[in-house]
């Protein structure tokens, strides 16, 4: 405690200009190590644990590129990435029973591809993309691919 006889003393500067510098500094390095660190975490489990890459076939990938054509993400979602005017096709195959039965989900997806636009009133339309026999079956091998991507735990839902 100081007393009428004691001199005024300056407060002590504890944190100057240096010190906040070494902090921005210090925590910029380490926050970006982190951000390095996670994000070749993530690139390492998508290519060693979510990506079933060993059936990754040609049709798998004319598929995409049909997908790609024909700009079906400005409608629909597919793993919860794209538009959601349309439902999300990430686990289409699922909800057609692709696992119980290939051979009818197949068929029940291109037959529903082919089928469009239904004309019911009130309902939202796709439109009809007059796809070859070979881009139906191409753009359904992509959807079954993409259905086995380990999605942990997303659509929250079977309905997408």
């Amino acid at each position: 405690m100081s007393g009428p006889s004691e001199p005024h003393r300056p407060p002590v500067e504890r944190f100057t200009k240096s010190a906040a510098r070494n902090i921005f500094y210090g925590g910029s390095i380490f926050f970006f190590v982190v951000f390095v660190g996670l994000t070749a975490q993530s690139h390492w489990h998508i290519v060693t644990n979510s990506t079933d890459e060993a059936t990754m076939t040609a049709g798998v990938i004319r598929g995409k590129h049909v997908w790609e054509k024909n700009s079906c993400v400005n409608c629909h979602s597919i793993l919860g990435e794209g538009a959601y005017f349309a439902p999300e096709v990430g686990n289409v195959w699922v909800r057609y029973g692709g696992k119980d039965d290939p051979e009818g989900a197949r068929a029940g997806l291109i037959a529903w591809m082919q089928a469009q636009p239904t004309g019911i009133e009130g309902r939202r339309q796709m439109p009809q993309f007059n796809l070859t026999d070979q881009e139906l079956n191409d753009l359904v091998d992509f959807l079954e691919w993409t259905s086995r991507i380990d999605t942990q735990g997303w659509p929250p839902n079977d309905a997408g």
